[in-house]
């Protein structure tokens, strides 16, 4: 116990700049958008603020439209995620957007595996949200892999919750091997020494937490490389990605194509990790867009002028 006192109080120290960040962000609002929260990692974004209560895990008012199941990266920020957001909030969805802490990343049973298992009560909560587009950032990757785990623990309970997926995208995702490059980059993106000494920590982590954290960093992993939800998918790549890497992403594709699910890739030769859109929207746009009419999801244009013929 001492041991791990000593080097949870070392990772606070580390982690203390980017936490003090956090907490003095200012709020960034975007037009149109409006945010519910579920739970302190879980929150429902629409085009109007959703007025009915939310009593364990379930809308007072069932919402009939599709969801896109939004996993962010470490320590994103909102004004980010909401770009994405906008995107598919004029589109007709609403967006559930989930993050996590380093805290929660790092000791994952009473962490990252609560988190999943509360996405699970909501999906199983709210079936009037259908279709279902999981959109996956970075190590959001392994937070559904954690889902992935407990679906797969109890397949018959969440078979509503695999129907109604129709469909996966993922940008810049990082596998666990993975995981001492891209924990110290999320945390201190723009300083060399202090991910250098971060990343020595999570190799300690790795190393001396086997039963509380690394056994299931590894379980998720395979869980996500065989991956039960057999819905098409679109991974967005760049060859330049250091956390996110091509050769890792490649080995997921060959996974899940051997497994019979089709994948649409799309590998940028420079690109920042989760930068994929802010690099080059015009292009990210018009996959996505693609990726979507691809699996029968239309236009919110579409849909309206589809309403307004039947009348």
């Amino acid at each position: 116990m001492k041991v791990l006192s000593c080097h949870s109080s070392v990772f606070y120290i580390l982690i203390k700049p980017a936490l003090k960040q956090i907490s003095t962000m200012v709020y960034m609002s975007i037009r149109n958008i409006s945010s519910t929260e579920i739970t302190k990692n879980i929150t429902i974004l629409s085009s109007k603020k959703k007025e009915a209560k939310v009593l364990n895990f379930k809308l007072e008012r069932p919402e009939n439209k599709p969801l896109v199941v939004m996993l962010s990266w470490l320590l994103a920020k909102q004004k980010h995620i909401y770009k994405y957001a906008d995107f598919y909030i004029n589109r007709g969805f609403d967006v559930m957007n989930i993050n996590i802490t380093p805290w929660q990343m790092l000791w994952p049973l009473r962490g990252t595996q609560v988190v999943a298992s509360d996405i699970l009560k909501f999906l199983e909560s709210n079936k009037s949200y259908s279709p279902i587009v999981i959109h996956g950032f970075s190590i959001g990757g392994y937070l559904w892999s954690e889902a992935l785990v407990q679906i797969a623990a109890e397949e018959h309970r969440y078979s509503d919750i695999m129907d109604r997926i129709v469909g996966q995208v993922w940008d810049s995702l990082a596998d666990i091997t993975e995981i001492p490059e891209g924990f110290p980059f999320a945390i201190f993106p723009r300083n060399k020494m202090l991910q250098s000494t971060l990343r020595q920590y999570i190799i300690y982590h790795l190393k001396t937490f086997d039963k509380v954290a690394t056994c299931h960093y590894i379980r998720a992993s395979q869980m996500f490389h065989t991956n039960i939800i057999k819905a098409p998918a679109l991974m967005f790549v760049s060859k330049s990605d250091p956390v996110g890497s091509e050769k890792s992403n490649l080995r997921v594709m060959e996974n899940w194509i051997k497994s019979g699910i089709s994948v649409q890739w799309k590998c940028w030769d420079t690109s920042p990790h989760v930068g994929h859109f802010h690099r080059y929207p015009d292009e990210y746009i018009e996959e996505l867009n693609k990726f979507l009419d691809g699996i029968g999801l239309p236009w919110k244009e579409n849909i309206r002028s589809s309403l307004q013929a039947k009348l």
